[in-house]
């Protein structure tokens, strides 16, 4: 049986988040996922007026490409790659995962040979087309989750078919308050941590680049961040799994960088990838009140109610402070009370304290 929530997720990326017009090219890459979303996503296509374009993707083969991989082969593959993304108007991205370990014994050399390769046709997507990405609800997101599969489609669907344009008077009121902000202080357990978002522009994401989504970023003025911060949520990155990740900072540059479970050794080495991953190129406080737990994937660990996320590696064009690297690694802190609280001060005021806002202009981003 069809199920009719996949239609309105298709509705909703094709005529809300890429905003499809009439007579645009739309690419969707399909990463492990049933052919259903891909068939309804086809047909919105078509019935907008636009032209469709299918990759299909599959993380073992992916795996086995990466495990031997060559400059030839990943300079090839990009120069194509390229050349399709530079046609395209607009572009999707699902991404499913049967395991979500599945490249984690690929080293870290291959990785980034391919990151090298693959950054312009990333760089070109981001800047030059409508795009929207997610996840799809595989029993290996169910199981990060701790949920049944029922239950964690029955909260995939809540949260991407959640009314994001609600969100929008009080997010625009909380960019406007970062855009008028210098000193920013992040306080929580062994967490104090300080630095300037001073004349670096604050962008409001509302459902039109990622799915789930509910925040709004920023960047730190590249040396100004000094301080140690400690973030709760559990995270993964390149397959590999870590808890507990605490970094010492000292003028923008991670002087120490320490994880649970005897990972501190593999956390070091992403961090070692290039110049720029020592450094921050992201700062997001986020409001999504569908989401409350982590499960290990980001893009709906970064949306989680209470919650902000600091970013070792690339800062994003639109909120520019200079850095760039192959690494993006959003670290969450999660500051509601049931995981041990916490503040954030805008030049000495606060404006979020256990994970709820505390200024007027705010409080509707505050769940019900």
């Amino acid at each position: 049986m069809h199920d009719s929530r996949i239609d309105s997720l298709a509705h909703q990326l094709i005529t809300y988040s890429v905003n499809l017009q009439k007579g645009e090219k739309i690419l969707i890459e399909l990463h492990d996922v049933p052919e259903a979303i891909g068939l309804s996503l086809v047909r919105k296509v078509r019935e907008m007026g636009g032209t469709p374009f299918i990759r299909l993707h599959s993380a073992r083969l992916s795996r086995e490409l990466l495990l031997h991989a060559t400059d030839e082969q990943y300079a090839t593959s990009s120069e194509l790659l390229l050349s399709e993304m530079e046609k395209m108007d607009a572009y999707i991205a699902i991404r499913g995962s049967h395991n979500t370990s599945e490249a984690s014994d690929v080293s870290s050399e291959k990785n980034k040979l391919a990151m090298k390769h693959m950054r312009p046709v990333l760089d070109h997507r981001v800047k030059k087309t409508k795009w929207c990405v997610l996840r799809w609800p595989h029993p290996a997101m169910a199981q990060q989750a701790s949920m049944s599969t029922e239950a964690f489609e029955d909260f995939y669907f809540d949260v991407c078919l959640f009314d994001y344009q609600s969100l929008l008077p009080g997010m625009n009121a909380l960019k406007d308050l970062m855009d008028r902000t210098d000193k920013v202080r992040l306080i929580g357990t062994d967490t104090d941590l300080t630095f300037s978002i001073k004349n670096i522009p604050a962008i409001v994401c509302a459902g039109n680049y990622n799915i789930p989504d509910g925040e709004v970023f920023t960047a730190p003025v590249i040396d100004s961040v000094n301080g140690v911060i400690t973030h709760n949520a559990p995270t993964v990155y390149r397959g590999i799994h870590f808890d507990g990740i605490r970094l010492e900072f000292k003028d923008g540059n991670i002087i120490s960088a320490i994880a649970d479970g005897g990972k501190t050794k593999e956390l070091n080495e992403i961090l070692d990838s290039d110049d720029g991953a020592r450094f921050v190129g992201e700062f997001a406080i986020a409001m999504n009140p569908v989401i409350k737990e982590p499960m290990r994937d980001i893009l709906f660990d970064e949306k989680i109610d209470g919650s902000f996320h600091f970013t070792p590696g690339q800062a994003y064009e639109e909120a520019d402070n200079g850095n760039r690297s192959q690494v993006h690694w959003d670290m969450v802190s999660i500051q509601r009370p049931d995981y041990g609280g916490g503040e954030i001060l805008f030049d000495g005021v606060s404006i979020r304290k256990d994970g709820l806002f505390t200024i007027d202009s705010l409080k509707s981003l505050n769940p019900s």
